[in-house]
């Protein structure tokens, strides 16, 4: 009888020391206190050492110094890098069994396994759904992500599917993209169109036509054609500013006319004068780097004579993250090691993706802004980053330390939060949104 009131009563005292620590957190002003970090938040020009606090899942306050003591968890991120989170904004994560290529295929992947641990907090999918089969992605991979996801619309019906689908005209339909753009405005950002071969510009009108009518950016991932359709048409005749393309660095590399076109003329080392025109006139050049469509032939010069990419993104699939893709990380490292400056690098993967897709609430630090955040350690060393067309080395790695996703942290790899898990945290899983 002794043994079971000692027992009852240690139970009781646990029960009391817990709730009276989540009381003791929940009097704190802030959730999340994270101290002594490098900040860099392109949108308002910080590139240097502050705290951020976060409170009510947004972030309430970025100054020199705030106080740990107001912080339910304090983060020490001492040494280390504090950006927004990362906007990947070309990503494959229409995941299932019922489809093929990157349409409800294994191919393509569940967002929460490879976002967070990549400091990446939103994704836009880059044309894997189409407009016959958003519905089914808005209900398997939005609305089941922790992940912020959004997506390019395909231009073709059935999304990504495969040759079959992608290379018929009949299944591009304007009208219909646009209708359903406009039924999920919070969800589609834009319209894709991917993989089609052939030398007729039809599907890149129709592709131009359901943004004109939808007021959205289109994306375009060029097949091959023999002769290739030539860029400086696509990106002066056809696009409008805003509109974006993708795979920049990548084409065939070469003076060959059949495949598709690179921006690198590889006789003079030197970018394409209509390329500079079309960048500096507002078209968008994305990375993309994908299983295969990046060349250091055609980014190290670039970078080299101050063309920038835009964007930085992975086109991430099974294919391209066990290869010489990897994560988002990864590509901005590799971007670093061919001569472009931290800061740059980090607007590339946060700011600009945002204004690309007309989010400007996203990709910044500002206060009352959603507290998604990502911060990263950049390690010292000797590492090799490769593409299809060699390798180069690099003095510096990112690797990401934590990733919080609207107010909550979400990825922490070497526990530099304290208390690292707060009385009764939430559930890991999603709730299921209306």
């Amino acid at each position: 009888m002794k043994h079971k009131r000692f027992f009852v009563m240690a139970l009781l005292t646990i029960l009391w020391t817990g709730l009276q620590a989540q009381q003791n957190q929940s009097d704190k002003p802030y959730s999340i206190v994270i101290k002594g970090g490098h900040v860099i938040d392109p949108k308002n020009n910080i590139n240097t050492m502050m705290d951020v606090a976060i409170k009510d899942g947004k972030v309430a306050m970025v100054a020199k110094n705030i106080d740990a003591a107001q912080g339910a968890q304090v983060v020490n991120a001492k040494g280390m890098y504090v950006t927004p989170g990362l906007v990947d904004l070309h990503v494959h994560f229409f995941w299932g069994h019922d489809g093929s290529a990157y349409m409800n295929a294994p191919s393509s992947l569940p967002a929460d396994g490879f976002t967070f641990p990549a400091g990446v907090t939103t994704v836009v999918d880059a044309g894997s759904p189409g407009w016959k089969t958003f519905e089914l992605y808005k209900k398997q991979t939005i609305e089941g992500s922790q992940t912020r996801v959004l997506a390019m619309l395909n231009i073709v019906g059935q999304g990504m599917a495969g040759g079959k689908y992608e290379n018929d005209i009949n299944e591009m339909d304007s009208q219909k993209a646009a209708e359903m753009a406009k039924k999920y405005p919070n969800d589609i950002v834009g319209f894709k169109l991917a993989h089609f071969n052939g030398r007729t510009w039809v599907p890149t009108d129709r592709l131009l036509e359901a943004g004109k009518l939808a007021n959205l950016p289109v994306m375009v991932d060029f097949g091959g054609a023999s002769p290739y359709l030539p860029l400086d048409s696509l990106f002066n005749v056809k696009f409008r500013p805003g509109d974006i393309y993708t795979h920049a660095f990548g084409g065939n590399g070469s003076t060959s006319p059949n495949g598709r076109e690179s921006i690198v003329d590889v006789t003079t080392n030197k970018v394409k004068p209509y390329v500079i025109k079309a960048q500096k006139r507002g078209v968008i050049f994305d990375v993309g780097f994908g299983g295969s469509s990046f060349l250091f032939n055609q980014g190290t010069p670039a970078v080299k004579s101050g063309f920038y990419p835009n964007s930085i993104s992975t086109d991430l699939h099974t294919g391209s993250m066990n290869n010489a893709m990897k994560n988002m990380p990864n590509i901005m490292s590799l971007f670093m090691a061919m001569g472009m400056d931290l800061q740059s690098v980090i607007k590339a993967s946060t700011w600009n993706p945002a204004q690309e897709i007309k989010r400007p609430e996203l990709g910044n630090l500002s206060v009352g802004s959603e507290a998604d955040v990502a911060i990263f350690t950049v390690r010292n060393g000797n590492f090799g980053f490769y593409a299809r067309d060699g390798k180069i080395p690099g003095k510096q790695r990112l690797e990401t330390e934590m990733t919080i996703r609207a107010g909550r942290i979400v990825y922490n790899l070497n526990g530099i939060a304290e208390p690292n898990i707060l009385p009764n945290p939430q559930r890991q899983r999603p709730a299921q949104r209306p």
